[in-house]
């Protein structure tokens, strides 16, 4: 196996898959010759050639409806948002469009589209660029949403959703590109669309959380060791659809749970989370299940960000609320 960052495995994932099916097309802004803003793509034009993987103009508008009429003709398009704050531009053609094809059609077409985007915050990007927009695709219907939050994951998961025959929004976090190292197969492999991976066992607490949020909630259970607290974290990795029996299995073993996202509070996943275990398990719960998220505020400029992002610390605090109940 090779070392991998995330955007190693990335990259590894779209030259497999562009080997493998001669249908499947990258573009967007930038991915051809410079290989991306994050590099991403770097080095698959030369390898498969201009008309596999191509520079578009700098209108999301035009990448998604391009995405459609591909689509609808065979090809499975592998098109990137060069940043997610920039969705907005495509969102008749994601919300409007893509996601209701296989319905509007009766099942006759189908909509391979695997729209890949960086996302999230603490690189101090401009206005727009790391804004959490996930909750508005989870919360549409046709649309499947996955956040990896490692190398491996990201690999196996990207694999699966360009294979997949329905759109899938392939979000990933910014800080994660270049953050860590890990062992990931150089072959190809797939992980399962829509399942949760349980990163740490635990007893005491679930932690329920997906993206970089992950790492922050990793670190906060080891910190919580030292105090004698058993604590379970649970990558969602899929936030549509979610993986509804993982969540409950393991707040069934631990009675308690917390949920924690970097988006605002009001932006969706995690009260989502927390709908379903209180509709399935709540007689199993020892205490109110409580969130840890960004304020309601718009994203906040750079020189602010740090104090605006949840932490390790906050997921802390937040459990010993839950655990000491």
């Amino acid at each position: 196996m090779a070392q991998m960052t995330m955007i190693q495995a990335i990259t590894d994932a779209l030259r497999t898959e562009l080997k493998n099916d001669p249908n499947t097309l990258v573009f967007g802004e930038d991915v051809g010759v410079n290989g991306g803003v994050f590099r991403a793509t770097e080095g698959l034009q030369k390898e498969f050639g201009e008309e596999r993987v191509f520079d578009t103009p700098l209108a999301e508008s035009g990448i998604g409806g391009l995405s459609i009429g591909l689509a609808l003709q065979g090809f499975r398009p592998i098109p990137e948002i060069q940043f997610f704050g920039f969705v907005f531009e495509a969102m008749d053609s994601i919300a409007g469009q893509m996601s209701r094809m296989r319905y509007r059609s009766g099942g006759h077409y189908h909509m391979p589209i695997t729209v890949r985007s960086p996302f999230g915050g603490g690189v101090h990007t401009p206005e727009l660029h790391s804004d959490s927009l996930e909750g508005l695709m989870a919360q549409t219907p046709g649309l499947k949403v996955v956040v990896p939050s490692t190398p491996y994951d990201a690999k196996g998961l990207l694999l699966s959703a360009i294979r997949d025959n329905d759109p899938v929004i392939f979000l990933e976090h910014l800080k994660l590109y270049r953050a860590f190292r890990e062992e990931v197969p150089e072959e190809e492999y797939t992980i399962p669309l829509g399942k949760a991976d349980v990163k740490r066992e635990g007893s005491d607490l679930s932690i329920i959380t997906y993206g970089a949020m992950v790492h922050e909630s990793l670190k906060a259970a080891t910190e919580l060791e030292k105090e004698g607290y058993s604590v379970e974290v649970v990558d969602l990795r899929t936030i549509s659809p979610l993986d509804v029996e993982t969540i409950i299995a393991s707040v069934e073993k631990t009675g308690r749970a917390i949920v924690v996202q970097e988006a605002q509070k009001q932006a969706g996943v995690a009260a989502n989370v927390v709908a379903e275990i209180n509709e399935r398990a709540i007689l199993s719960l020892e205490a109110p299940v409580l969130r840890v998220t960004a304020p309601d505020t718009v994203y906040p400029f750079s020189q602010a960000e740090s104090v605006w992002l949840p932490n390790y610390k906050d997921v802390m605090e937040t459990a010993k609320k839950v655990l000491t109940f």
